[in-house]
């Protein structure tokens, strides 16, 4: 069972996750971070570094959130590996806990 980036990630984009991750599981868009489920040890270190508080084990996931397990899945296998922490997005702060961003999602 692998570890999923949720909604809450976008816009936000906040590295601290990477850092502890033993995997390198990390990848990054554009202002979004996912997890690759096949690289993922299922470790939960990442948890509670995520300041967005985005970060749920699959089975832990809400209805509505099930789109982000495919999404972690497909976008990983696109975007690159990211181990190192960064800055967080200039407007981070402004977006964390901000339902619904899924729409913002850019590929």
């Amino acid at each position: 069972m692998a570890f999923v980036v949720t909604d809450n990630c976008i816009q936000c984009k906040y590295t601290d996750c990477v850092a502890v991750c033993p995997a390198d599981a990390f990848h990054e868009g554009p202002n979004f971070m996912v997890i690759n489920p096949i690289e993922c040890i299922d470790c939960g270190l990442c948890v509670p570094e995520c300041d967005a508080q985005a970060i749920f084990q699959e089975d832990e996931l809400t209805d509505d959130q099930q789109v982000f397990i495919e999404l972690n899945s497909e976008l990983s296998e696109v975007w690159p590996v990211q181990t190192e922490v960064k800055p967080a997005m200039d407007d981070a702060d402004k977006w964390n806990g901000v339902p619904n961003k899924l729409g913002m999602l850019e590929k």
